[in-house]
């Protein structure tokens, strides 16, 4: 588990460096992709052609597969096969996020809903109090509730806390059981799967251009549990597109597909994970200005996975960053995949290609 939280902090460090991206006064702010992606050559998304191409380098060199840098809703640069889907891993669960705010837009979730209200229960059945743990508790990974859960590494299912041993609220604690068992209470309130909500409530109107919800979905069971995880695999170039959606506020063009104070809310801090590294609803978010030594106020939050995965949104700058690592067997057998410290570097020098104030 330790090693997997480990995965989520890392980059936090450096998303201070894209507070120095400035407002291109040659940008349309207002740009969204249709069917496929604009791309801004660099004179005129005043990106240093020469930094990237270092940093393509590094890419190659560290195991990335693809990476892509949109500002101001073009992608200013592209690396390696952005249009091949590939597992999210946890990074499923911002995914969740979105659709939930949709639900609470539309009245049809309710996050002051109790496990006991909704009838949730598990194999090894949960306590009175443990059915206590509210929608929302779940959302940001304090219910309480240390049953086993799917899809969980065995480092995580080690480190995981006693059952009973912190009061939902109370404490918290990166949980599987949570997020998965969100799935189900999604469905409950809305009579539709996580997937099939991914389909109709976001690809469709985002113009996701390389998902196939019959190909790039899976629900995975494990025999202890009732619950199983919502396996998704994105490419890079739509998860941008949902990165996208969450800089514009839940804008897309002239619909707000989920409400600005979902946005807000959702990626609001409400753990402490680290002084720097905070938690909210399925969303990773960055507090108290600290980078590499400034203090420059700014909302950054993340989507993080295993293996890699990373979408990085900047509002104030209106920048989405796209990391992914192909974890397949056959594409990893003969390759390694970015540690921490080697994506930091590769972040760092894409953002120090980001165009000087005009």
């Amino acid at each position: 588990m330790k090693n997997h939280r480990l995965k989520k902090l890392f980059c936090v460090g450096l998303l201070g460096i894209s507070l120095w991206v400035p407002v291109l006064a040659t940008a349309d702010i207002a740009n969204f992709p249709e069917r496929t992606w604009r791309t801004a050559a660099p004179e005129v998304s005043q990106w240093s052609a020469e930094a990237l191409k270092q940093a393509d380098d590094i890419a190659h060199s560290i195991g990335t597969d693809a990476y892509l840098v949109v500002h101001h809703g073009f992608i200013v640069h592209q690396y390696g096969p952005i249009s091949q889907p590939m597992n999210l891993y946890s990074a499923r669960k911002s995914v969740l996020s979105v659709l939930d705010g949709m639900g609470v837009d539309q009245k049809t979730v309710d996050l002051n809903k109790t496990l006991a209200e909704l009838g949730i229960d598990d194999k090894s059945s949960l306590t009175e109090v443990e059915k206590t743990a509210t929608v929302r508790q779940l959302l940001q990974a304090r219910s309480g509730v240390y049953h086993p859960a799917a899809y969980e590494t065995a480092e995580a299912k080690k480190l995981r806390p006693s059952r009973g041993s912190h009061a939902p609220g109370s404490f918290w604690y990166y949980n599987n059981w949570d997020f998965n068992v969100l799935g189900a209470i999604y469905q409950k309130f809305t009579s539709k799967d996580v997937f099939s909500a991914l389909n109709d409530e976001l690809a469709q109107p985002l113009q996701f251009e390389d998902f196939d919800k019959t190909r790039d979905t899976e629900f995975i069971y494990e025999d202890t549990t009732r619950y199983p995880a919502y396996v998704m695999q994105l490419s890079a170039r739509d998860l941008a597109r949902l990165g996208l959606l969450m800089a514009r506020e839940g804008n897309w063009k002239d619909r707000q597909i989920v409400s600005k104070q979902w946005v807000d809310e959702s990626t609001s801090a409400y753990s402490k994970v680290n002084p720097n590294l905070g938690y909210g609803y399925l969303w990773w978010v960055r507090m108290n200005g600290a980078h590499i030594g400034q203090n420059i106020p700014a909302r950054v939050f993340l989507a993080t996975g295993n293996h890699g995965q990373r979408l990085i949104v900047n509002r104030q700058r209106d920048l989405v960053i796209v990391h992914r690592v192909n974890a397949s067997l056959v594409s990893k057998l003969f390759s390694t995949e970015p540690t921490d410290d080697q994506f930091n570097q590769l972040l760092q020098k894409i953002l120090t290609a980001a165009p000087k104030e005009l």
